[in-house]
């Protein structure tokens, strides 16, 4: 059955270049909740280019919904490659690591598949760090500073997992990434360095001495960068191996500290 408001909002979206016109119309029909100028606000935040997601509110990741705000990472589909390959990994009340965790999906995902974790994220940057509190709640602790030096030391040599989206596009790619990141993702997020790997490495050099023997880091990248992320892991004594989910486009190398 048509709706005549329902099929007027999403010919605007579609004529503003929308792929999913009629699934965002619904999204922000929904958000309007029956009021025509909250509704009229979104749909002009929209039109103007502002990513779908920030205009909701939420971003859908893993069954759930992710609440983000201007300028946070954005969760993408292709990152539940790295909590399908955490998950395996874990049982319930290990000690969980959620680095860069941006908004906290990775987070809120693994509760959903696992159950109780010992978790703390942590991120550089402080809007990420206030949203990611948000959604992940008292389930878990979220903390704010660089990689490794806001965990709390009792996760020294103890922590199962250590599941990461750390930033890996190269400096002189950001030009190249879509508008709606490109122009409203906080660079931080994004920026991984002259060839992206820059984290990857600081991760592989400072990643053992949180984790317990056996354990293992999941940290997203490209398929094109996948080998020399690997490579970086390996030399610094770990074994790794690349995993591919070819439904969500989703690369991530799980590194594991010899038992």
């Amino acid at each position: 059955m048509t709706h005549p408001a329902r099929d007027a909002l999403a010919a605007r979206l579609r004529a503003a270049g929308s792929v999913f016109a009629e699934d965002e119309a619904d999204l922000l029909l929904e958000a309007g909740d029956g009021e025509p100028v909250r509704l009229r606000s979104l749909v002009q935040r929209r039109l103007a280019g502002e990513p779908l997601e920030y205009v909701l509110g939420w971003a859908a990741f893993d069954g759930h919904r992710i609440r983000v705000t201007p300028g946070v990472f954005v969760p993408r589909a292709r990152t539940t490659v790295v909590v399908e390959q955490a998950a395996r990994r874990l049982q319930r009340y290990d000690r969980v690591v959620d680095l860069c965790c941006g908004a906290g999906a990775i987070s809120v995902a693994l509760f959903g598949r696992v159950g109780a974790l010992d978790l703390v994220a942590s991120d550089i940057d402080p809007d990420a760090v206030d949203v990611a509190a948000e959604n992940i709640g008292d389930r878990g602790i979220v903390v704010a500073g660089d990689l490794f030096a806001p965990l709390p030391d009792r996760f020294r040599g103890a922590v199962t997992v250590m599941a990461v989206n750390a930033p890996y596009v190269p400096t002189a790619s950001i030009e190249l990434m879509p508008a709606e990141a490109r122009e409203h993702e906080h660079r931080v997020a994004l920026d991984g360095g002259v060839d992206g790997l820059d984290l990857h490495r600081r991760i592989a050099a400072g990643a053992g001495e949180w984790l317990r023997p056996g354990g293992a880091v999941v940290i997203e990248v490209s398929e094109a960068q996948a080998e020399a992320s690997a490579a970086a892991f390996t030399a610094a004594g770990f074994s790794a191996v690349v995993e591919r989910d070819a439904e969500v486009d989703g690369t991530c190398v799980v590194a594991t500290l010899p038992a």
